[in-house]
């Protein structure tokens, strides 16, 4: 496969244009793209992927990346019309809900399914069509989509009875976005794969309000082919996208992304508290913090309704606990000690005992302030 330059880029573009007819009214759009893939005429970049290395950052401003599914670069994708085949979509929670409904607004042909039916009716108003199980929404889709809560769930929903497997085949592909650790998704890959159906694994960065607004990040990584149709789809979900290599990578940088996140909140309560502990407004607080250099908008966004001691879910606290778990697994494995996540997962657990557990996270600054109360 040639490696293209910015300068031959145009001319690659046109060879493209070259393909057989046949190939291009295939049967399948993933199909078409896996032919285009192995066209000897077919340029696209490589980026290789090797420890301690910058990773390529595909947003959806950049114009140095053609999708396979049509000419036009990824800066252009998100209109819905770029994708022609269907799409199924498995898990309508908090975060799937608002992610087929983006792509039902695009104009995407969509197929849902959920464990409780009575989620689905919304989309189906949408014009979402609905199928009874995993395995008959992948039997009738080209690309399906999957987001739950958990790794059994992913791996139930996926491999189990009337799971997404019986519905796989050559020329169709599975994106799992969930969040789960790189054991669960390599299991949940091979299974796909052994069907002939290509897998990705593409978890997102973001809660509830991106992903209504279409502004996730996804961390992909798997087959390349699958990553560059799937690719218009990711945008009109997304406002970035990040492709890691093989499978397994994705769900790592998840799970350090949110081990961060939960120990960044676990600390902000701490100070939240500390605050009024010694008199000062703690809603002053969160404006100094935010002029300053540790500003982020997740203090901004939570800390008022902290302050308050309301806790709208937009990440439910036993998914945080959940992801530092796993990312304490993920440390285990690297013989990495990371303390300051494994106390603020401990902290996590405390508030969980509290019943806490479908609250927002931020919810956590109450295991703290019990502590509080018991020391007075």
């Amino acid at each position: 496969m040639a490696n293209c330059s910015v300068v031959n880029a145009s001319i690659c573009i046109r060879q493209r244009l070259l393909l057989p007819f046949s190939a291009v009214f295939s049967s399948s759009p993933l199909s078409m793209a896996m032919a285009m893939t192995s066209s000897s005429i077919y340029c696209r970049p490589r980026f290789p992927i090797s420890p301690l290395r910058r990773l390529p950052r595909f947003p959806k401003s950049s114009s140095s990346f053609t999708t396979i599914a049509s000419s036009q670069t990824s800066g252009d994708a998100g209109k819905g019309g770029e994708f022609p085949g269907r799409v199924g979509f498995l898990g309508l929670g908090i975060m799937g809900s608002p992610m087929a409904i983006n792509l039902l607004k695009a104009g995407c042909d969509v197929t849902v399914w959920n464990r409780t039916k009575s989620k689905c009716n919304h989309l189906i108003d949408l014009g979402a069509k609905y199928e009874p199980s995993p395995a008959e929404v992948a039997s009738s889709c080209d690309v399906t989509f999957a987001m739950l809560a958990d790794p059994e769930s992913a791996v139930d929903v996926a491999c189990g009875t009337n799971g997404a497997v019986k519905g796989m085949g050559s020329g169709k592909g599975y994106v799992d976005v969930s969040t789960v650790d790189g054991a669960t998704s390599k299991l949940i890959s091979k299974h796909i794969r052994d069907t002939g159906a290509s897998f990705l694994e593409a978890p997102v960065s973001g809660s509830k309000k991106p992903a209504e607004d279409g502004q996730l990040i996804f961390l992909t990584a798997g087959d390349a082919s699958l990553y560059e149709i799937a690719s218009p789809l990711l945008d009109i979900m997304g406002k970035s996208r990040f492709y890691l290599g093989e499978v397994g990578n994705g769900a790592a940088m998840k799970l350090v992304v949110n081990m961060i996140m939960g120990s960044m909140m676990a600390s902000f309560s701490e100070g939240l508290l500390l605050s009024e502990k010694v008199g000062l407004d703690p809603n002053v607080l969160i404006e100094v913090i935010s002029q300053g250099a540790i500003s982020a908008p997740m203090f901004s966004v939570k800390g008022p309704s902290m302050v308050k001691a309301t806790y709208p879910t937009a990440f439910p606290l036993k998914h945080q606990q959940k992801d530092l778990r796993l990312a304490l697994g993920l440390a285990e494995s690297v013989t990495q000690p990371i303390p300051v996540a494994a106390a603020a997962n401990e902290l996590y657990k405390v508030a969980k005992s509290y019943g806490l557990s479908d609250h927002d996270f931020s919810a956590v600054v109450e295991a703290l302030r019990a502590k509080l109360q018991h020391s007075e």
